[in-house]
């Protein structure tokens, strides 16, 4: 296989793998009424000035199913960690007790879980579109390379076979990732 051909193959698998991290961390912010450390992940909080990410300036804790438990390795940042948690607009009130700020997770409605399921697959289609334009533009240089002379008819048609399976499969990932994340919603 020509090496242009293979860095083609290779910049797509890179950027489809980073589609699907993407996705993975985008559904991972999404509440299904069940604590999840990774429900702050894009949550940060001032601290000495700066914007930092809650998981450097505090240990979150799971102490059961329906709560977070937040204790900052500096006591002096609770009040901006509490602040950050509200302004982030989680749906979630935090509360402190002086030493940590607790999140109770309340259980969502049935109406909420259809929202949220709505959420999810818009994220779901989003990642596709994403593969599909990652896609097209492998196609793309695959056909410039097949013109330029680089690459036969023969190697273009079976590239772009490649590139289709590795579009289907890419696919696949990501409907099975929003199906679970669909199942842990609906989840009572």
């Amino acid at each position: 296989m020509d090496t242009q051909v293979t860095d083609v193959h290779a910049r797509l698998k890179e950027k489809v793998d980073k589609t699907l991290a993407v996705l993975g961390d985008n559904l991972n912010t999404v509440r299904a009424g069940r604590a999840n450390p990774a429900l702050l992940n894009k949550v940060s909080a001032n601290y000495y000035g700066t914007p930092t990410p809650l998981k450097n300036i505090a240990n979150i804790s799971v102490p059961d199913p329906r709560s977070l438990l937040i204790t900052p390795f500096d006591p002096k940042s609770i009040r901006d960690i509490e602040k950050a948690i509200m302004e982030a607009d989680i749906g979630i009130n935090p509360s402190n007790d002086g030493r940590s700020v607790r999140l109770q997770i309340p259980s969502l409605t049935e109406e909420r879980r259809k929202e949220l399921t709505k959420v999810v697959k818009k994220l779901g289609e989003d990642a596709k579109v994403a593969v599909r334009n990652i896609r097209r533009d492998a196609v793309e240089a695959l056909k410039k390379q097949e013109k330029n002379g680089d690459i036969t008819e023969d190697d273009l048609k079976n590239d772009e076979k490649e590139v289709q399976k590795n579009t289907e499969e890419a696919i696949k990932k990501i409907d099975d990732a929003v199906e679970k994340k669909d199942a842990e919603i609906m989840e009572v």
